[in-house]
């Protein structure tokens, strides 16, 4: 008799920031500095003992909305079982077809699969990397969360020495100042100080029109950058696929993006020569592999947004080398920590995703609610 699920624990989750968090999009009045991520977890347990943790994520707003989201579909698991990932995938979603296949409905469903996916590679006791088939034991990695716009230009050089000793390979910066003058001078000092062989990226978090963003990539040409992130509205296919036709720098975009259909325009139509799809964002893991196979028939290169805990893992099964994000805000929601060195960040060897919940991250829960029983 094939195992069933019998249990779940749906948890609201706020992670404080230590420090308002600003970019671009800040800077320009379209949002409020950032004080905490609201995580959904979802935790899986079935009649044979078998367990899985998978979350989803919202920034600034979201948070309730996931939750109660999940807690309305979660009981259309019960008694299913946890094999048959892509049709339960399917199941969730049409226990919610009224509000669409994308957005926040799909990003409650994606902590879902990932828990279902985690149960999967820790039963068959595999790194999940493993269990989809990893290209490589490791993945270049490139920090983020020291570069954003709320730092003086010296506290950003001083955070990249740091993360460059702590065995990171590259530097992201944030750009879209309102003042472009601001931007260059950034870059150039970022540049100056990480010398010539270092990665470097930039992020305008979609704060350029078309002609900004043309202007800028002309003139952050010298800098040899590995690529501008979102120069443009995360939507605009056209405007992207025109940069990455003119500039030598490679364009990045993708992690606004909230389903596989949203990302087939990009491309389809090379919209971007970096891909950039958020699992949770996107329906989780089944549908980021759907993403994945798209990207490597048109040989993308790939660099999955955040939550590094799972895209190191599905950075690794991918056949183009990748990069992953280092950030190090969630680090306190988990008892591991992932391991860096000489550029890249190594895939765990324990089973699954290779997490489990602090004591810390179950303070931090706002509301929680089980599903069956044990």
């Amino acid at each position: 008799m094939a195992d069933q699920l019998t249990w779940m624990r749906l948890s609201s989750v706020y992670l404080p920031l230590a420090t308002p968090i600003s970019d671009a999009k800040v800077l320009t009045g379209r949002q409020r500095p950032m004080t905490e991520v609201a995580f959904l977890f979802v935790e899986l347990a079935t009649a044979d003992g078998h367990e899985g943790v998978g979350f989803s994520y919202a920034k600034r707003a979201g948070g309730p909305g996931l939750y109660a989201h999940a807690v309305e579909i979660a009981p259309a698991l019960l008694g299913e079982d946890p094999n048959d990932i892509a049709r339960l995938w399917t199941k969730l979603v049409w226990a919610g077809a009224s509000v669409g296949r994308s957005g926040l409905a799909t990003q409650a469903v994606a902590a879902f699969d990932i828990a279902l996916w985690d149960l999967k590679a820790r039963r068959a006791g595999l790194p999940l990397a493993k269990l989809l088939g990893a290209h490589r034991d490791s993945v270049r990695c490139y920090n983020t969360s020291g570069g954003f716009l709320h730092e003086s230009t010296e506290q950003v050089l001083e955070n990249a020495t740091a993360t460059l000793a702590n065995g990171i390979g590259g530097i992201k910066i944030k750009v879209g100042h309102p003042e472009r003058g601001f931007d260059l001078k950034r870059v150039a000092a970022v540049r100056e100080h990480l010398g010539p062989d270092v990665p470097l990226m930039v992020d305008a978090n979609q704060q350029w029109d078309r002609p900004t963003a043309q202007r800028m990539g002309r003139a952050l040409e010298e800098f040899d950058l590995t690529w501008i992130e979102e120069p443009l509205d995360a939507y605009d296919t056209e405007g992207h696929a025109a940069l990455a036709a003119t500039l030598d720098t490679p364009i990045a975009t993708g992690e606004m993006l909230a389903s596989v259909a949203e990302h087939w325009p990009f491309i389809r139509d090379r919209g971007a020569d970096v891909i950039q799809p958020d699992a949770p964002r996107i329906g989780g893991i089944t549908q980021f592999l759907k993403l994945a196979a798209l990207a490597d028939h048109h040989h993308l290169q790939l660099a999955p947004h955040f939550a590094m805990e799972i895209h190191l893992h599905l950075a690794a099964a991918y056949p183009h080398e990748p990069w992953v994000e280092h950030f190090d805000w969630l680090e306190p929601l988990f008892t591991e920590r992932l391991h860096t060195s000489e550029g890249r960040m190594h895939v765990p060897t324990r089973p699954g995703l290779g997490i489990t919940l602090t004591d810390q991250a179950r303070t931090w829960t706002k509301a929680s609610q089980e599903v069956g029983s044990r």
